[in-house]
């Protein structure tokens, strides 16, 4: 990647932000051009905050990826919603997704009365607006200009990247001058084996119906490479609460574990460009959703 040496090199980091299912890990995907955070039509998949690191030749746009905001019930609710909000103390500019084709009043709420107490730069993306007629674009962004003077309004849809190259644009106008936080061949900060649980997790909710889902967490046991042939190893349990939902994720004869193990290695192989070999387990944990140690073992501290 060529930079043009008459210009300043910016760098940054831009939080996305929203309700849940808003689409924010599509969009990250999609300005990266690489897959680093899971995505399912299911809400409430993202947990934890993802770095997506975006290298241009005169910047560095770092995309904080979070949880969605919604009404918290439960511990692990709560985390998420901490999580998405502890993200916004200390970024250099703010994303707002709001779903275009399907408000959440209350969500949105939330996340505006958090934006008030920021003083940086915040965009409202309008996202999926392939879901919706050009007719109701224009009186929605109006509706919206009345709630905060947004520094940028932008109609996009992450699913088929219209007008995305016009945010990324936007966003590397916002960003300060200053050097590169990550060396150009890094995509995120997150480590291979939190990688390989969430995509793993990722297909826990491909796979299954409503319920199993919210309460299963992932762990990998055991991450090894090999020379020869070239092999990555990886063992990992999926986590649940009943033994009633072991038997649903497991099903008749192994048949939706090995769906799942099958789907996710699969993902797993594009993602590191390597074989994989992978080993799933279940275990029951009880009520771990409700247990601040079980969070923490499980990759949830919701002491921090």
């Amino acid at each position: 990647m060529i930079s043009n040496q008459d210009q300043p090199f910016l760098s940054g980091f831009a939080a996305l932000v929203g309700a849940p299912n808003v689409g924010k890990s599509t969009l990250t995907n999609r300005l990266l051009g690489e897959k680093v955070s899971i995505v399912s039509r299911k809400p409430q998949t993202t947990r934890n905050r993802i770095l997506g690191i975006v290298h241009r030749p005169n910047s560095q746009i770092v995309l904080v990826d979070t949880p969605g905001v919604h009404q918290a019930k439960g511990l692990l609710n709560r985390f998420m919603v901490d999580t998405a909000l502890s993200a916004l103390a200390d970024v250099d500019l703010v994303l707002f997704l709001v779903d275009a084709s399907k408000p959440d009043p209350d969500s949105e709420a939330a996340v505006t009365s958090a934006l008030a107490k920021r003083s940086f730069p915040v965009f409202l993306v309008l996202n999926k607006i392939d879901l919706v007629e050009k007719e109701a674009l224009l009186p929605l962004m109006e509706k919206w200009a009345s709630v905060r003077n947004f520094d940028e309004v932008i109609p996009i849809s992450a699913k088929t990247g219209a007008q995305v190259d016009i945010l990324l644009n936007l966003i590397e106008k916002r960003l300060p001058e200053g050097p590169p936080y990550f060396p150009p061949d890094q995509l995120t900060d997150a480590p291979e084996r939190f990688l390989a649980a969430e995509l793993i997790r990722e297909q826990v909710f491909a796979q299954t119906g409503q319920e199993i889902p919210y309460i299963t967490a992932v762990t990998v046991e055991e991450y090894k490479e090999q020379e020869s042939p070239p092999l990555i190893r990886i063992s990992a349990v999926i986590h649940v609460e009943r033994e009633s939902q072991k038997g649903i994720l497991i099903g008749k004869k192994g048949a939706g574990l090995k769906r799942i193990g099958t789907a996710a290695r699969l993902e797993l192989e594009k993602a590191l460009d390597i074989k994989v070999f992978l080993s799933l387990f279940v275990r029951v944990e009880k009520n771990w959703s409700k247990d601040p140690k079980a969070m923490r073992r499980l990759g949830y501290d919701t002491a921090r």
